[in-house]
């Protein structure tokens, strides 16, 4: 999912937008904001790859706010003054909706970020030799990651969260549960629901159907992959 904002101090052409987003199945609202000013204070707190932001607003204006964006993300711009489209496009704006806009035309320009989202985040995972790392390709930009900080992987749709030790925010990648399994160490990580991969060094407690982490991380164990954890835990259990 593409997690974007839309920012507009229109509460009509805002409530739009809102629901233009919903309708659009590869785009996640993240928040609604009716200022730049307040939209900056949600990009300090969460990861946004888009915006659908309207140029002519009090206080910072679309352009000057998208202009100081020290991270470049995926815009669009929605306004009702044509003669802004030309400055829109000199801030490498993905597309420019002139208002009144229909959902066909949002439609439109929302591929548009998609295309070049995919382009962005194009996958680029490889194992680093000898060195027991990967590089992850994320937020335009290759990041390296220790496989022993790994904690555990999570599934969502197309992308998988990757949980380390010691970050509070997980990684992001557009990649399938089966490219990171093949990738992981057997000895050391488990597939133990269809959602979750385990760093099997990192169990703190077994407890019914669940694999306690830490104090805040709960991990369900699926049907279907049950009798291999069962078979794993016995092979460690010690015995007189």
């Amino acid at each position: 999912m593409i997690r974007c904002l839309a920012i507009d101090d229109e509460p009509l052409a805002l409530k739009q937008l809102v629901s233009y987003i919903m309708q659009t199945p590869f785009l996640e609202l993240v928040a609604a904001c009716q200022s730049a000013v307040e939209a900056k204070e949600i990009l300090h707190n969460e990861q946004i790859d888009a915006l659908f932001v309207d140029i002519n607003m009090p206080d910072l204006n679309g352009l000057d706010f998208v202009k100081s964006l020290s991270t470049p993300l995926l815009v669009v711009f929605t306004t009702a003054y044509s003669e802004f489209a030309l400055e829109g496009y000199k801030v490498n704006a993905i597309d420019y909706l002139l208002k009144p806009f229909g959902l066909d035309d949002f439609i439109r320009a929302a591929q548009k970020v998609k295309k070049q989202y995919e382009l962005m985040n194009a996958v680029s995972v490889s194992v680093v030799d000898m060195d027991d790392a990967i590089f992850f390709k994320t937020e335009y930009k290759i990041v390296r990651v220790d496989i022993k900080q790994i904690m555990y992987v999570e599934s969502m749709s197309e992308y998988l969260k990757i949980h380390l030790v010691d970050e509070p925010k997980p990684i992001i990648v557009l990649l399938s549960m089966e490219k990171i399994e093949e990738r992981l160490p057997m000895n050391s990580f488990m597939r133990v629901h269809r959602s979750y991969i385990i760093n099997l060094k990192m169990i703190k407690e077994v407890n019914k159907s669940r694999i306690i982490m830490n104090s805040d991380t709960y991990i369900p164990i699926g049907d279907n992959y049950r009798d291999a954890f069962n078979n794993y835990l016995n092979t460690k259990f010690l015995t007189k």
